[in-house]
């Protein structure tokens, strides 16, 4: 954690580790999450993402993407999550709008090519396959949005949103192009056991559990869950390497009071092989 000084005091400012760069979704995100000083340590890999957000040397946390209202779960991040030390303690919830990017004084007639990460191309299918502009791919939608800034093209345009057009000073010649209008994708904040700390006003919370591969084994586990009136938000399944098909689960859970939350997990500690709590929050805001 860095310091600055403002007006005679000291202001601690979160260094947060995402997969990206500056002008990214995940900077987007993670400044709504922790303010605008928060200071983003780019990573190329979510697996990257991960080994910084535990190196106190490197970072505060981390702000990962898990899961896109479209696209569905990011199964590799939930693996990279059960592998970590990391505590879930938060989680923010973004609207992906997709905007077409250029420099001050190009016009949509001097556009030959579009450059964005392959993903974002695909979100603005409908809108791209109108013109006859090259595409191509790349990394990031906001390493795109730089790359036409440092170069001063006058012929390329970039997909990126409009975080990324205020960070490099680019215009937004298109607004809103990516065809699916309700997009959203879901961030968790990771952070290491030394920053765990319970605020009081917690009420969902992640976890990890296995079950015996015995018929019927899930199904004690989610009646207890819902006997003790918890919503179970999420539940995704992941096959143990090297097992006989046996299956470990992620599970997301919403309450209203903490206790009855702990009450839950001692109840069907008894029916599981394994199980950890990855972490106790509060649930995320969405932004549009």
């Amino acid at each position: 954690m860095s310091t600055r000084l403002t007006a005679g005091f000291f202001v601690f400012m979160k260094r947060i580790a995402i997969q990206g760069f500056h002008g990214s979704f995940h900077h987007e995100a993670a400044e709504l999450y922790f303010g605008a000083d928060t200071q983003v340590v780019e990573c190329a890999t979510f697996r990257e993402t991960f080994k910084s957000a535990a190196n106190a040397k490197l970072s505060d946390g981390g702000l990962v993407a898990i899961e896109n209202s479209i696209a569905g779960s990011i199964l590799p991040n939930y693996n990279l999550l059960q592998k970590s030390n990391l505590h879930v303690t938060g989680e923010i919830f973004l609207q992906i709008k997709q905007n077409l990017l250029v420099n001050h004084g190009v016009e949509l007639k001097d556009i030959h090519e579009v450059q964005s990460h392959p993903m974002a191309l695909l979100q603005c299918v409908d809108f791209l396959e109108k013109r006859q502009w090259k595409l191509v791919e790349t990394d990031d939608t906001a390493l795109s949005a730089k790359n036409i800034k440092q170069h001063h093209s006058t012929h390329i345009a970039a997909i990126a949103s409009r975080f990324a057009a205020k960070l490099y000073d680019l215009h937004v010649i298109a607004p809103n192009i990516h065809s699916a209008k309700r997009n959203f994708t879901r961030f968790l904040v990771v952070e290491p056991e030394r920053s765990f700390k319970l605020q009081g006003d917690e009420n969902k919370a992640s976890l990890y559990f296995e079950t015996e591969h015995t018929q019927g084994s899930l199904a004690r586990v989610l009646t207890i869950v819902a006997d003790n009136g918890i919503n179970l938000s999420k539940l995704q399944s992941f096959p143990i390497p090297g097992s006989d098909w046996k299956y470990y689960f992620h599970a997301d859970m919403e309450f209203e009071k903490a206790d009855v939350f702990q009450k839950t997990v001692k109840q069907i500690e008894g029916k599981t092989s394994a199980l950890k709590v990855y972490g106790v929050y509060k649930k995320g805001v969405t932004h549009e």
